[in-house]
This record gives structure tokens, C-alpha cells and sequence, in this order.
């Protein structure tokens, strides 16, 4: 059977595609220093990951502790995506420059000293700001990520390579819940911010396995990285001051931010590497992509934030039976993400993705309008099947994405990628935010959005598919 995705009309199977410029035969780094820098990247990213989950099932006892507001403590989560939003893109652009396992490398030690001061935080403030260094450290990390993966593995195996990347998240993510539930409710909450920066010790030891760093002649491009930078801040921290009781000013701000975004894009353009890129986005196949990724995000956000307030202030569960009972949604990608991307690279991305969104928008349903009796089974096996959706869009629109992208624009592709999935998540922890202020979010308001966003990600996937390239393999 031929080898099928976006870029080629499904359904023929005897024909074999013609070459994409966009592809290549790299053949990866030689075995075993493959496997020791996938054992490196791997401990990185469940650093990443487990600090940024971690934390959802701790924010009510945090807010208790420290006399905050459940509207105001989203902001744990929603500051530390913020900035990592904002500095994915100049990130990207200095890795080109500086070598990008350098910058991985230094991105891991920043998070390690910040994630350590954390034991410190005692008051809101103290933990925000702990929290923006965090996240620049993991900002430095995630910018770079995707274009070493593109490295280490052969290029006919990025697919099955990003469903290995996608286990390591998703086991991570079925670790945070469990793990962070079982600190509130035995230790100090400050401990869930620094349980996992052991992991980056390992992931530094194991750091020369990965991909030599090829630093670029070429200069930083500081005006453009401010500038995208402080683009991000309006956009998302516009509609975070308009969630905190000042509606007309955060209007202002999102207006300044989308003036400031059209600016930007026309300086972009003159560009031939824009931190800001507009030459990948302008492809219909790579900025429907993105597009499709950041509404599946803001779905997933919006259920992984919400369900925890629902469950222990609704249905009355404990926080550590909160985390137990999330646990089927992160051990199910588990299962279907590796599967997912073994299939991404043989089958089209549009047909995956739209099957998972519409798993994802009748589990949504289901997880809505729950009974008030619905047992612990019941929420298992809700959260089982809208994983399933998620599993099967995620890691095909990742492959997608990163694969179509020339190479020596692999790093602005893995920060569209990560950008795209920060965005949404932070716009979902902003989306429930709001809905917690406004006191909906205790109900099946949370998951109707959730599955408005599900079709507006299977639209993106059926019109990509329309503009797929016929020279593409």
C-alpha cells in the first residue's frame, strides 16, 4: 500500500508520490548516539511537561493557602504560559544562532535554579514570578525541540519519532495529576513545583548525545524578536486584564495587540527568516495547521482546567481522588499517540484528524452533562474516549506541520508548533478563567466551547487538505 498524507490525493494506491522539495533522506544520527540523544530529549521533555500539568490539580489548595480566588489562581498556569507564548518565537530565531543544543541545554539549567527557589514561594506574587523564570527556561527548551527530533530521526520516521515523543508527554501527563494530588494531600503544595527538576540533571548528563550545534553567521534580530514578543503580552495579556474586572481596558490592550500584529507581519515579510514566520504561515498546509492544533489546545485546556474545580467543589472528590480520576485521559493518549504517529506515516493527516475531532466532540458531550450520580467509572471512561479524539489529531497534525517546513526553517516550525499549542492552552486556562468569574464554570459551559473548537480544528483539516501540493510525497 502506498504511502499516503495531506499532500497526496487518498485512495490511490499504485501510483508512488513524486519527491516534495519539502522532504528529504536525512538519515538521522548513526545508532547508539541516536538512542542515548532520544534518552536525552526524552528526560527533557518530561521536565517540561510534568511541571506544566503538575499544577492544575493543585490550584484549589493553592488558592486556599495563599487567599486567592479561583479566577486569580488559573494565573499560576496562565502567567507561565503567557511568557512561554511570548518567547517561543525569539527563542526559536536564537537558537539558529547560538546552536540549538546549546540553548536547550542553558533553557534546562534556568528551569532547574527556578524551579528549586520555588520551595521559597510564600506569597502569590513571589510564586508568579517564580513562575515566569520557569517558563523562560522551558521557553529556551521547547523552541528548539521539534528541529532536533527532526535530527535525530530519519526523515521517513519523523511520524513514528513524534509518537514516541508524544508517549514520553503522555506519560508525563499521567504522572502530574496522580503525583501532584498525592503532595497536596501528604506534603507542602511548593513541592509540585520541584519534583521534577531532577530530570533535568539526566537530560544535561546525556546532553552531548544530542545533535551537534551548528550556529548560523547571521544576526540576531532583537527589533523583530521585541517586537514579537510584546505582540504576544497584548494579545494574551489584554484578555487577561479584561478577565480581572477591567473589560474596556483589556479591550484596548487585544486592539493595541492586533494593531501591533499587522505591523509586524508586513516587516516580517521583507524578511527571509522572520522570527515571526509568515513565509510558513502564508502556506495554506502550515497555517491551517497551526490554526487547527491551537483550537484542539484550547479544547484540551479548557477540559484538563475546569474538571478539576468541577470535581472536588461539584461532586465533592478529594484532590488526590481528583488526580486519580484524571488519569484516563493522559494513560490513553499514552496508548493511542505512538499508534497515532506509526499511522501518520501512512495515512492522511485530514482523515485521522477528523475522525479524532469528532470522537472529541461527542466525549466533550458526554463529559457536559454528566449525572450528578455518575460514578468513578463513569468519568474514567468519559475522559478514556475524548483522549482517543485527541490522540488521533495530535500527533498526525504535528508531523504535518514540521515535516512540510524546509529544514533550515525546522526550528520557526517547531516554535509555530509549540506556540500553537501554548497559545491555545493559555487562551483555555483564560477561557476558564472567565467562566469561573462569571460562575460557569462549575457546569457543561466549559465543554461546549470545547466542542465548538473541536469542528473549527476538523474545518482546518478538510480545507488543508483542499490545498494539499501535488508535487508533495
Amino acid at each position: 500500500m502506498a504511502r499516503m498524507n495531506d499532500a497526496a490525493p487518498i485512495g490511490n494506491n499504485t501510483a508512488k508520490p513524486a519527491a516534495s522539495p519539502q522532504q528529504d533522506e536525512h538519515p538521522g544520527l548513526p545508532t547508539p548516539r541516536r538512542w542515548w540523544a532520544i534518552a536525552a530529549i526524552s528526560f527533557g521533555t518530561s521536565l517540561l511537561v510534568l511541571d506544566g500539568a503538575i499544577a492544575n490539580v493543585a490550584l484549589p489548595t493553592i488558592a486556599r493557602d495563599l487567599g486567592v480566588s479561583n479566577a486569580a489562581v488559573t494565573n499560576v498556569v496562565t502567567v507561565y504560559q503567557l511568557v512561554l507564548v511570548m518567547m517561543l518565537l525569539p527563542f526559536a530565531s536564537l537558537g539558529d544562532k547560538l546552536g540549538h543544543r546549546n540553548l536547550y541545554q542553558a533553557g534546562q539549567g534556568v528551569f532547574m535554579v527556578a524551579s528549586a527557589l520555588c520551595l521559597l514561594a510564600d506569597h502569590f506574587a513571589v510564586l508568579l514570578v517564580l513562575r515566569t523564570f520557569q517558563a523562560l527556561g522551558a521557553a529556551m527548551a521547547l523552541s528548539v525541540s521539534a528541529a532536533m527530533l527532526r535530527q535525530i530521526y530519519p526523515a521517513k520516521r519523523l511520524g513514528t519519532g513524534l509518537g514516541v515523543n508524544s508517549v514520553i508527554v503522555a506519560s508525563s501527563s499521567a504522572m502530574a495529576p496522580t503525583l501532584g494530588g498525592y503532595i497536596v494531600g501528604n506534603a507542602h503544595w511548593q513541592l509540585v513545583f520541584v519534583v521534577a527538576a531532577p530530570l533535568a540533571i539526566v537530560s544535561l548528563l546525556l546532553g552531548r548525545a544530542l545533535p551537534d550545534p551548528e550556529p548560523r553567521k547571521e544576526r540576531l534580530q532583537w527589533i523583530s524578536a521585541s517586537w514579537s514578543a510584546l505582540t504576544m503580552l497584548l494579545l494574551v495579556g489584554g484578555v487577561q486584564v479584561g478577565t480581572h474586572g477591567q473589560p474596556l481596558l483589556g479591550m484596548l490592550i487585544v486592539a493595541l495587540g492586533i494593531v501591533s500584529t499587522f505591523y509586524l507581519v508586513r516587516r516580517e515579510k521583507r524578511r527571509p527568516a522572520p522570527v515571526l514566520p509568515v513565509d510558513l504561515l502564508s502556506r495554506p498546509v502550515l497555517g491551517l495547521s497551526a490554526l487547527a492544533a491551537m483550537a484542539s489546545f484550547v479544547a484540551a485546556s479548557a477540559l484538563m482546567l475546569s474538571l478539576p474545580f468541577r470535581l472536588e467543589e461539584g461532586y465533592g472528590f478529594d484532590p488526590q481522588t481528583v488526580g486519580l480520576l484524571l488519569l484516563p485521559f493522559p494513560l490513553t493518549m499514552l496508548v493511542i499517540s505512538p499508534l497515532a504517529g506509526w499511522m501518520s506515516d501512512r495515512i492522511a493527516a485530514t482523515k485521522l484528524g477528523v475522525t479524532g475531532m469528532s470522537i472529541v466532540t461527542i466525549g466533550m458531550l458526554l463529559i457536559a452533562f454528566m449525572p450528578e450520580d455518575v460514578s468513578k467509572e463513569g468519568i474514567g471512561a468519559r475522559l478514556a474516549f475524548t483522549a482517543l479524539g485527541f490522540g488521533l489529531f495530535f500527533s498526525p497534525n504535528t508531523r504535518l506541520l514540521i515535516s512540510r517546513a524546509p529544514r533550515e526553517r525546522a526550528a520557526a516550525a517547531g516554535g509555530v508548533q509549540s506556540t500553537a499549542r501554548l497559545f491555545g492552552q493559555t487562551l483555555g486556562a483564560v477561557l476558564v478563567g472567565v467562566l469561573l468569574a462569571g460562575g460557569w464554570g462549575m457546569g457543561p459551559a466549559p465543554m461546549l466551547f470545547a466542542c465548538a473548537l473541536a469542528f473549527v480544528a476538523a474545518a482546518c483539516s478538510v480545507t488543508r487538505y483542499k490545498f494539499r501540493d501535488a508535487k508533495a510525497g
